[in-house]
């Protein structure tokens, strides 16, 4: 396979600052694993579909600089993102004497990521942890930034704590053996930065496409560090989500009704908030903010990507129910991330009604 060279990508938050590696070959590389907080001991959390793949080899690279290093495989799925799961880090931890020097090993897609980041701030009131995404939407989206939870039955994400890694390992050689339906949830998180920020990476998306569902390594890398560069440059400014980083939820409140709607894991989170931009276009437009070409050019460039363009068909209730849910929301005033013309993104209320209208439009009958 043909190797990119290495980017690195920094996330400025002061003490907190980290760097994001981006590269191919990057698991069992010497630089990789060089300077980690010093510890006795390291915990790779992974999942059942991913430590098959690679968790030999981050446990033989890990070897060199820590003296003991225990892998644990969870469940793999959104449905297993909860209490249970996370209990079975603790009880590791506490069972193999881990002190607040270990550190915790993010090794898979975005729910392990955001599990072991949560046990990591839990863990005797935090201990350090490195995410290392294998998916292409934990690599562009949910590995940085800090943001850890588990879901609840009645809210996606809704308990949880913000939380920095002290590095993020983007392999990009782990996203040639994701699933088709895999590569395309997470194109869905890659294709919201356009909107949001940068039209000229749009453009380059709609040109790419075709090389990026192919997995042509250029492409993907470049994906990648265009998408962290984004969020970097967003999270830098508005860590905790006070009011800018909440821009970045686009098609997330759409997206997280459907999941909650269906039960998670129906639909994969990708697919979901790819539905959930549609959705949201559409919303922007009825209250004037893009024209009907922008809401139409962006839906071709989500149904391109294999992802759904119809959301499901739960009723207006059951999505107004869990839109009010959303962390966005305001004294139960629902918040969307809309589109204030292309490359731009604000956060703000919308009549039920309006709201009802665009989701009769965009659902299944």
């Amino acid at each position: 396979m043909a190797h990119t060279p290495i980017e690195t990508v920094h996330i400025h938050l002061g003490d907190r600052s980290y760097p994001i590696l981006i590269g191919a070959g990057l698991l069992s590389g010497p630089g990789t694993w060089a300077d980690l907080p010093r510890g006795s001991s390291a915990l790779i959390v992974t999942n059942t579909t991913v430590a098959p793949l690679y968790a030999a080899a981050v446990q033989a690279a890990l070897a060199a600089h820590f003296a003991q290093v225990h892998v644990l495989a969870l469940p793999d799925g959104e449905a297993h993102k909860g209490w249970e799961a996370l209990n079975q880090i603790f009880d590791l931890l506490l069972g193999k004497a881990c002190d607040r020097r270990t550190v915790l090993v993010a090794l898979g897609g975005g729910v392990v990521g955001d599990m072991t980041g949560f046990a990591a701030a839990c863990y005797m009131r935090g201990v350090p942890f490195v995410q290392v995404p294998t998916t292409l939407l934990a690599q562009v989206d949910s590995s940085v930034g800090g943001k850890t939870a588990i879901n609840h039955p009645l809210g996606k994400n809704m308990i949880g704590a913000f939380y920095q890694p002290v590095r993020v390992v983007c392999d990009l050689d782990t996203l040639q053996t994701l699933p088709a339906r895999e590569l395309s949830a997470g194109l869905a998180e890659v294709i919201k930065y356009g909107p949001i920020s940068d039209m000229t990476f749009l453009d380059w998306i709609e040109t790419h496409l075709d090389a990026l569902l192919a997995r042509d390594p250029a492409a993907l890398a470049w994906a990648v560090q265009r998408s962290c560069q984004i969020k970097a440059e967003v999270v830098g400014q508005d860590e905790r989500e006070g009011g800018l980083r909440a821009i970045l939820n686009f098609g997330h409140t759409f997206g997280h009704a459907i999941e909650a709607g269906l039960g998670f894991g129906e639909w994969l989170h990708g697919e979901a908030v790819g539905c959930g931009m549609v959705m949201a276009a559409h919303l922007s437009e009825r209250l004037g903010l893009v024209d009907m070409a922008f809401v139409q050019r962006l839906t071709r460039i989500i149904e391109r990507a294999g992802l759904p363009k119809v959301g499901p068909a739960l009723g207006v209730e059951t999505y107004l129910h869990h839109m009010r849910v959303d962390k966005k929301a305001q004294a139960g005033d629902i918040r969307f991330v809309l589109i204030d013309g292309p490359g731009r993104a604000v956060v703000r209320g919308a009549p039920d009604a309006v709201v009802a209208d665009v989701l009769q439009a965009c659902c299944a009958a």
